[in-house]
């Protein structure tokens, strides 16, 4: 059996988004209720992966190291609280240096997390705070919520259905 995914964007979903790259640790805050909502989730049978562009990689702002350092500060705080998501699938490509199949608003990373983690389409969903979020979501099938920038995820987890 096929399992339900919740694809979560990052900046702007779950951290704080500032208006300029999350060059930092020190500049990735964590928005208030996310360790909650996704505990919620992952407690209603959601599989919780994040899915980020992360071009300032390609632009030479941050390294994979400082990207995975965040992973890590993200997953440590998770872990706190009694829960985790799956996975973070992050493309680290710049329009202006190539294209690429992974940058939002393809759909190769969720479509790469769905295979990855025995995914229904059909069941899964998407939420972001870019347009572009939303198409990616839609060309891989799945369904996707646009969300205002630095939105309270529990809130819109409870107003989708999603969590009781």
């Amino acid at each position: 059996m096929k399992k339900k995914g919740l694809f979560l964007d990052r900046d702007g979903v779950i951290n704080r988004e500032r208006g300029a790259h999350t060059v930092r640790l020190a500049d990735f805050e964590v928005l208030p209720d996310v360790p909650q909502a996704i505990a919620a989730a992952v407690r209603a049978g959601w599989v919780v992966v994040v899915i980020t562009n992360q071009s300032g990689i390609d632009l030479g702002l941050y390294d994979r190291a400082e990207v995975e350092r965040m992973h890590r500060y993200l997953g440590d705080m998770l872990r706190d609280q009694d829960t985790a998501v799956a996975d973070v699938l992050y493309c680290p490509h710049h329009p202006s240096v190539g294209k690429c199949l992974c940058r939002k608003p393809g759909s190769l990373l969720l479509e790469r997390a769905m295979a990855r983690h025995g995914m229904d389409p059909a069941s899964s969903l998407m939420i972001g705070d870019r347009d572009r979020d939303v198409e990616a979501a839609t060309r891989a099938g799945v369904r996707g919520i646009l969300v205002a920038p630095n939105a309270s995820l529990l809130e819109t987890l409870r107003t989708h259905g999603l969590i009781p």
